[in-house]
This record gives C-alpha cells, structure tokens and sequence, in this order.
C-alpha cells in the first residue's frame, strides 16, 4: 500500500486548508494512480478531501484524528464502501490510565465509523504511537500492543523513523532504521496487521523473516 498525504500530520505541524490540500494532493495522486498497480491510501482527517482523493483513485482513507476532527470522513467511507484506518491522537500528553484511555477512544471512532455505516470489515485501528503521547508512553504501547487485539479490528503500527527511536538511540531520523525495524519485529510479534514504514526494501525483508517466525509465512518454492 502507497500512502499519500499533502498535509503535514507531525505534531506541531500547522493546519492547511482543504483547498489547499487538494491543490497539492489530487495531481500528485493521480499521477501516482497512473503509474502504480498497488492500492493507494490517503492521508487526511477532511471529507471533502477524503472524497474527491477516493474519486481520483485513493482505495482507502487514513484518518489520523479517528474521526474526532471531521466526522463526516465516516459518512464518505461507508457511501464509496472505502476502507478506513482509524488513529488515536490527542492533543495533550495527558492520560488517567495509558491504554484505558487509548482503548476508550479508538472504541469511540469505531463506533461513529459503525454509526455512519461502515462495516466492521472495512475498518483498521492505529494506536498512534507518537501522536498526544510521551516517549515512555510510545514504549508502553509497543510493549502492551497484543492487548490490542482485543478491539476485534486489524491492527496498523507506524513507529518509522519516530522520535521516541531517535532518543532511545540518539540517532537523526535518517539513521534510525536498526531502531525502526527492532520495533516493526516485535510489532508483527504482538499481532500487527500492517506497519508503515519509510524504508520500505529493509521494512520488507524484517516482516517476512518475522512472519516466517509467527505466522508461518514461507516464500514461494520454499523446499527446506
């Protein structure tokens, strides 16, 4: 899966308009769906985006506000029968109990995805790691991500290249891949459906050698 986004989703970052957005969105995703036979996600929380990227091609929706920024994506997600990878994200650091509280609201996005009439088949939960959350809450979650699994949905992971990476190593974003594939391992480990990954050749070769371990994955014309 190709994820293409035009707005800037790294806290702190600022916002942009949706017109703004479309303007440098939609040329460069049709020239991506042109070229490419592999699905396209969008990055956006704005239906208005979500919408006219899904009728340039997208095959999914990545929303990283879990729909607590625009609602409606939901509605655009059931009536194209678009796929939608819900995101916890919050816009403090602040938590009663860590993943209580994280399980609280991606339960809540998934039931307004439900409510709008998004099937349970078409929806993908995200922990967010990075997003309203410390670096030890970032280990935390990797830590406990088997719990969850118990939210029923496929699992995404992005840790890629993230800062909590960088300050465990005390590495630059461009040489955090050692960092960034010790977390995709024990990701896929926890039970991850699908990790977002920058470097995709080295992700590649990490995921099937650890689904070869838990999954019982084995390459064509395996013979051992």
């Amino acid at each position: 899966i190709l994820d293409v986004g035009a707005e800037s989703t790294r806290p702190g970052s600022a916002p942009i308009t949706a017109e703004e957005e479309l303007a440098r969105l939609i040329p460069a995703l049709e020239a991506i769906v042109s070229r490419v036979s592999l699905p396209v996600s969008v990055d956006t929380y704005k239906a208005p985006v979500a919408r006219q990227a899904i009728q340039a091609g997208a095959a999914l929706i990545n929303d990283v506000w879990g729909l607590k920024a625009d609602p409606h994506i939901a509605d655009v997600a059931a009536e194209t029968g678009t796929p939608l990878i819900l995101m916890h994200n919050q816009e403090n650091r602040q938590y009663r109990h860590l993943l209580p509280d994280i399980f609280a609201s991606l339960s809540h996005s998934v039931q307004l995805a439900q409510r709008a009439g998004v099937p349970a088949e078409n929806i993908v939960v995200d922990p967010g790691i990075g997003f309203g959350k410390t670096p030890d809450h970032n280990l935390e979650i990797l830590r406990r991500l088997g719990e969850f699994k118990g939210l029923g949905y496929p699992l995404l992971v992005g840790t890629s290249r993230k800062s909590t990476i960088g300050l465990v190593l005390g590495l630059p974003p461009d040489q955090r891949v050692e960092g960034t594939a010790a977390t995709v391992a024990l990701a896929i480990a926890s039970g991850a459906d699908i990790v977002r990954v920058h470097d995709v050749q080295q992700m590649v070769r990490v995921c099937r050698m650890t689904d070869a371990v838990v999954r019982g994955w084995r390459p064509n014309g395996w013979s051992p």
